[in-house]
C-alpha cells in the first residue's frame, strides 16, 4: 500500500502513540482523520457504523483502547474488558460490512500467558493463560487477532495485527492513577526532586523485567506493516532488549540526578515476571528494526517532561 492520497482512520489517534503515528502518516501523504469519542463513541455498533460511512477509509489502523498501569488494570478488569472487546470487534465488523480495502490492529504485549519463553516469540501467544493482573484487557485486545484471521478465512478481508512492546516517549500520560512504568516512575522522582524527598517508594521488588519501546519507532513500524505487509500471522514490535525494573529505576534516578533512597513496597505487584520479544519476523517481513536507543529515549522523554511541567508550573 502506497500512503500517498490514502484516506486514513487512525482510531484513538488522539491519544499518546496515535498522535506520533498521525504525523508520521501525514509526512508520508496520508489523509488521516481522527475520529473523537464525543462524536464516535466506538464501544456503540452504530457509532462504529457512522465513522466507517462517513470516512469511507481504504485504511482504517485500530488503536484506540482503554489502558493504565498495573493499578488501573486491578480496580478496573470488568470494564477495561467491556470497552476494549467491543471497541475492536464492532468496528471490525462494520469494515468487513463496508468494504473496507486494509485494517491493522494493534494489540498488546499483556495477551502472552504470564510465564511465556522469553523471548516471546509469535508462535507461543497461546500456550497459556495472561498474568492476571491485566488478563482481562490481554484477552480483549487478543481477540482482535481472532477475528482478523477468521475474516481473512471466511471473508477474504486484508486485516492484520500488530503487537508493540511497552511503549514510552514525549507525550506519554503521566497521571499517576492510570500511567504505565516509565512515565509514573519519571513524575516520582520529579515530585521527590522539587519536595527535597529523600527517598521514592518503588512497587513490587524490581525484579521483574520490561522491554521498551521509544514512541516514533513504534509509528514507524506500524507505517512499515500498513506499507508492507499483508499476512495472517501477528507480529511483534519491539527493541529486542530487557531491563531489570530495579536497574530501570536506578537508570531514571541517574538520568535525573536523583540521589536519594530507593525503597521497594514487596505488597505491591510485579506483573508480569519477564517481557521481552522476538522481533525477527519484523524485521524479515517488513524491515522493520528499533532505531532510538533506551537511554536516549529515556532521556528525550525526561526532557519533554520537565519543559511540560515548567510550562504549567512556572516559577
Amino acid at each position: 500500500m502506497v500512503l500517498t492520497g490514502q484516506r486514513v482512520v487512525v482510531t484513538g489517534g488522539a491519544g499518546f502513540l496515535g498522535r506520533h503515528l498521525s504525523d508520521q502518516l501525514r509526512a508520508r501523504g496520508a489523509e488521516v482523520f481522527v475520529p473523537r469519542k464525543s462524536d464516535y463513541d466506538l464501544v456503540q455498533r452504530s457509532a462504529a457504523c457512522r465513522l466507517i460511512k462517513d470516512i469511507a477509509p481504504s485504511l482504517v489502523v485500530h488503536l484506540a483502547a482503554r489502558v493504565g498501569g498495573i493499578g488501573a488494570n486491578r480496580e478496573n478488569p470488568g470494564s477495561f474488558f467491556y470497552d476494549n472487546l467491543m471497541m475492536g470487534v464492532q468496528l471490525l465488523e462494520e469494515c468487513r460490512l463496508q468494504g473496507v480495502p486494509k485494517v491493522l490492529t494493534v494489540g498488546t504485549i499483556c495477551s502472552y500467558p504470564k510465564l511465556t519463553p522469553v523471548p516471546f516469540r509469535e508462535e507461543d501467544l497461546w500456550i497459556g493463560y495472561p498474568e492476571e493482573t491485566n488478563a482481562p484487557y490481554g484477552l480483549a485486545k487478543k481477540m482482535l487477532l481472532v477475528q482478523s484471521q477468521a475474516y481473512r478465512q471466511q471473508y477474504g478481508c486484508n486485516f492484520v495485527h500488530v503487537l508493540p512492546v511497552n511503549l514510552y516517549g514525549p507525550g506519554d500520560n503521566f497521571d499517576p492513577a492510570s500511567s504505565h512504568v516509565i512515565p509514573a516512575l519519571i513524575k516520582k522522582v520529579q515530585d521527590a526532586i522539587d519536595g527535597g524527598l529523600g527517598h521514592i517508594e518503588a512497587w513490587g521488588t524490581g525484579a521483574a523485567s520490561r522491554e521498551f519501546l521509544y514512541v516514533e519507532d513504534a509509528a514507524r513500524g506500524i507505517i512499515m506493516a500498513a506499507e508492507a505487509y499483508d499476512g495472517a500471522e501477528p507480529v511483534n514490535l519491539g527493541a529486542g532488549f530487557e531491563i531489570q525494573v530495579r536497574d530501570l529505576v536506578k537508570l531514571v534516578c541517574r538520568l535525573m540526578e536523583y540521589r536519594g533512597e530507593i525503597r521497594w513496597d514487596p505488597s505491591k505487584p510485579d506483573g508480569q515476571p519477564r517481557r521481552s520479544l522476538d522481533t525477527a519476523r519484523a524485521e524479515r517481513l517488513f524491515g522493520f528494526r528499533a532505531a532510538v536507543g533506551f537511554e536516549d529515549g529515556l532521556r528525550r522523554t525526561i526532557e519533554w517532561y520537565r519543559r511540560q511541567r515548567s510550562q504549567t508550573n512556572p516559577s
